[in-house]
């Protein structure tokens, strides 16, 4: 690291962008463990026979898990150093994605994907610090930050492509040994080219804090989700008001200890706070759509998984470039208003969706997903970069894991804001459609989903099982209109949201030093392994 003269950051090396290279393998392999599951159940629910119960439990308990123990990671990075905990989570990681490819149970997966999400835990905030403490250049950071965001991206979208390549030619396991090699190659370069850093101010790990955020999150993510999947009941509600209560009791106990886990006068800056709003919402339109998108290509257009999943890859591309781009446009602009364009861009992205028809090309919804995606991926690369300029370096793995726990609860709440609303103007449109005459039975399985009622229309002989299938696509399509109407007005609800907020904040300060590695005499971190 080269000295550097008061108000003038520490240019990053060759060193440390080698280090950002390595630092991608985990966050490829941790975000393509949400979607590579994808394809993979049909072939599990051969194998090992789960109930519908354990079959929900093997897709959910990774993301629950992931999203509970966020802060408490991000915190236990700040204490027993980043690149410490991000090692002791890549051998876990590593081990638990055996452990799944050979599990001989539901319950043995179940427990496997547990442990892969606590993994996932240690992994995604630390990536995102030691980006923190690496990169102290404003410009350099925005960049790394924008390679970040990319790579997360990229990683959920070919998830299931990377799956259905497997499965074509090896047993469902192999979609989780994929993680082995890339693990190893990280625990064995890591400790060679990644700094370590640690914030020797921040005191005992609290326990019981830690207990408290768990609680704070997880009944939320958990209620919100069963909500959209089942609707609404009273447990589910309960679950949702625990956790807002817990909330209340954590903050309360950060705001009287002398180290908390989260330093609450980082909320003050509202470059801070704002900022992890911003990206919450933005996730929240970018997970809450993608649902109508994939079951558009697989079940209105009839396209086979994996075809379909090479389709989805498209949109995607402009992401790549909207990224960085949006870091070089915003050292010229303020970057308020390039994050408020971008929400404009998604808008029209959501506007462009409302004109997808039951019978239109793909090239019209990969337009328009196209777009929206365009438009979220400038938000979410230069928020993130807002958060951490703003988090001081110490605070890095608590900030970091604050972006992540936003962007699960922004996803969660898509998924049911937008998923409700799509399915009650399906519901009620297919209804009207239905031919005279079909079985109770037949109408409720209509009512319930577009796959339901194409397994309808599929036993239904001639006109009868036509007209279902046609009625429920239309229907589905407009479900998704109305989803997309609502994702454009929060879009430009938000890019006015943005520029209020956030015109006037200050993002980064020129002249931050990293935290010491270990003791405060240290004047800079420490580059050995």
């Amino acid at each position: 690291m080269n000295d550097t003269s008061a108000g003038t950051a520490a240019k990053a090396g060759r060193r440390e962008w080698i280090a950002l290279c390595v630092l991608l393998l985990p966050l490829l392999l941790v975000s393509m463990d949400v979607s590579v599951l994808y394809f993979a159940v049909p072939f599990i629910s051969r194998t090992l026979q789960p109930t519908s119960t354990e079959q929900l439990w093997i897709f959910d308990i990774y993301g629950f898990v992931l999203a509970g123990l966020l802060i408490t990671m991000g915190a236990l990075g700040d204490r027993i150093g980043r690149r410490r905990l991000l090692l002791i989570g890549a051998l876990g990681f590593g081990l638990a994605s055996v452990a799944a490819a050979y599990a001989q149970s539901a319950g043995m997966l179940i427990a496997a994907r547990a442990v892969l999400g606590v993994g996932g835990a240690t992994l995604m905030p630390s990536t995102l610090a030691l980006i923190r403490n690496m990169f102290h250049d404003e410009k350099q950071r925005g960049t790394a930050v924008a390679i970040w965001s990319a790579a997360t991206t990229s990683g959920i979208a070919l998830g299931p492509v990377l799956s259905g390549l497997l499965l074509n030619h090896f047993w469902w396991g192999s979609v989780f040994l994929i993680n082995t090699p890339a693990m190893v190659l990280l625990l064995v370069t890591a400790p060679f080219l990644v700094p370590e850093f640690r914030n020797p101010g921040a005191g005992r790990f609290d326990l019981v804090s830690s207990v408290l955020s768990l609680g704070a999150v997880l009944p939320v993510i958990y209620g919100v989700k069963e909500i959209a999947a089942n609707g609404v009941d009273l447990p589910r509600g309960l679950s949702i008001v625990a956790g807002p209560v817990i909330g209340a009791v954590f903050i309360r106990r950060q705001g009287r200890r002398p180290d908390p886990m989260i330093d609450l006068r980082m909320f003050r800056n509202r470059g801070f706070s704002g900022s992890i709003v911003t990206n919450l919402i933005a996730m929240f339109a970018m997970v809450g759509f993608a649902i109508f998108s994939t079951q558009y290509l697989q079940s209105v257009l009839a396209m086979s998984p994996l075809t379909a999943a090479l389709w989805s890859l498209v949109p995607s591309l402009g992401v790549g470039v909207a990224a960085p781009t949006a870091t070089q446009l915003a050292r010229r602009v303020n970057r308020a208003y390039v994050i408020g364009a971008g929400f404009l861009v998604a808008a029209l992205g959501f506007v462009a969706l409302t004109q997808v028809r039951a019978g239109s090309s793909v090239a019209v919804i990969l337009v328009g997903a196209g777009v929206y995606a365009i438009g979220l991926a400038v938000v979410m690369t230069l928020v993130t970069d807002m958060v951490l300029g703003a988090a001081p370096p110490e605070r890095a793995g608590t900030a970091s894991a604050l972006v992540e726990c936003g962007s699960e609860f922004g996803g969660a709440l898509g998924m049911a804001i937008l998923g409700s609303v799509g399915t009650a103007i399906y519901r009620r449109d297919v209804t009207d459609a239905l031919p005279a005459g079909l079985p109770h039975g037949a109408v409720h399985a209509v009512r319930e989903t577009l796959g339901g009622a194409l397994a309808v229309a599929g036993r239904m002989p001639g006109g009868a099982g036509e007209a279902i299938r046609r009625a429920a696509r239309d229907a589905f399509v407009d479900g998704m209109h109305a989803a997309a109407v609502t994702g454009a007005v929060i879009m430009m609800g938000a890019a006015l949201l943005t520029v209020v907020v956030l015109r006037r904040t200050e993002i980064a300060q020129p002249a931050d030093r990293p935290a010491p590695a270990s003791g405060p005499a240290s004047p800079e971190p420490s580059l050995r392994g």
